[in-house]
């Protein structure tokens, strides 16, 4: 199987101010002038991780890693003031015109899938081709899965931990209860209950259990920023239209994508990826046996790196052949 590319370091870092008080930091890895690639994390709020540049060749791509609002290094952090889908998607065409890009390859991963989808669905001109992955289409059902009842099924001793900081309260309160103690004034509650929040998506995320991911998602910079902004989406329906991703599908006609996604994902259940490319004829389909949500389980890893590796030839320079 395929690995990750080795450590890089980027060669520019900014912050982009956005309006509304909201700076974005940005980071450009790679080489500049080639392949353009825009990656899009999760959660909402869970912020870029350094890993997250290894899945380009460096010398085929410009990688372009950024914090959407208040996540990550982006300020102010874990703010939810003048933070939506709508919001987003206006941020990436800034980024892209302040970074002179005429198009770009959207690379995103659950959360991020969303985004990339919403951004094609606002600009398909702007977008050669998306790479997705654990692909969420933002829907009641689909949040229902993780904040009701689906995978509270398969991890019931980890269902229990989490709805301990909510006094076990359940069904559609629950993350209306989760919204209201993280934005609460007790920093102790507050704390507490972003990381049982972040605690059940990373039990959740990987095939095997991953301590890395667990630190990961649990270190409390990033669990109130995914917690706080998470909750803010969720309780209003991510701020779209009932099933509004599925039924404006025909704007996508024309983008090339591949969408990656586990078999055995306990946080976006398969059944997402299989609607999107039934609707999607451009895209196609790579259910990954042996993997979950994460994009760091290792067959998810080999069909990423191999997607980047054909798009790198379909629409980047033809100088060399790899």
């Amino acid at each position: 199987m395929l690995p990750l590319y080795p450590e890089i370091r980027p060669f520019a870092t900014d912050m982009l101010d956005v309006g509304d008080g909201h700076r974005l930091y940005i980071e450009q890895s790679g080489t500049a002038g080639q392949l353009p690639v825009v990656v899009l994390h999760g959660g909402p709020g869970a912020g870029c991780s350094e890993q997250q540049r290894r899945f380009f060749d460096p010398e085929r791509y410009h990688i372009i890693l950024f914090d959407q609002r208040g996540s990550g290094r982006s300020e102010p952090h874990a703010e939810t003031r003048a933070n939506d889908s709508q919001r987003l998607v206006a941020d990436m065409e800034r980024l892209r015109e302040f970074l002179n890009l005429e198009q770009w390859l959207l690379f995103g991963g659950s959360w991020g899938s969303t985004l990339a989808l919403l951004y094609g669905q606002v600009h398909p001109q702007r977008v050669m081709a998306m790479i997705l992955r654990g692909v969420f289409l933002g829907r009641q059902q689909d949040m229902d899965w993780l904040y009701r009842e689906g995978a509270s099924r398969y991890f019931p001793e980890e269902w229990a931990r989490f709805i301990e900081p909510v006094q076990g309260r359940t069904g559609a309160e629950l993350v209306e209860h989760y919204y209201q103690r993280v934005h609460g004034s007790n920093d102790l509650a507050r704390v507490s209950a972003a990381k049982a929040w972040a605690r059940w998506e990373a039990v959740n995320a990987s095939l095997r259990p991953s301590q890395q991911s667990l630190d990961y998602y649990t270190s409390t910079h990033v669990a109130l920023s995914l917690t706080r902004i998470s909750s803010h989406y969720f309780r209003q329906n991510c701020f779209l239209e009932v099933n509004q991703i599925l039924e404006r599908a025909d704007r996508l006609a024309g983008i090339p994508a591949i969408l990656v996604h586990g078999r055995y994902d306990m946080v976006c259940p398969p059944d997402q990826a299989w609607a999107l490319a039934k609707a999607w004829p451009d895209a196609e389909l790579d259910l990954v046996r042996e993997s979950g949500h994460s994009a760091f389980d290792p067959a998810t890893v080999d069909a990423l790196v191999r997607a980047t590796v054909r798009f790198s030839r379909e629409f980047g320079s033809t100088d060399d052949e790899a």
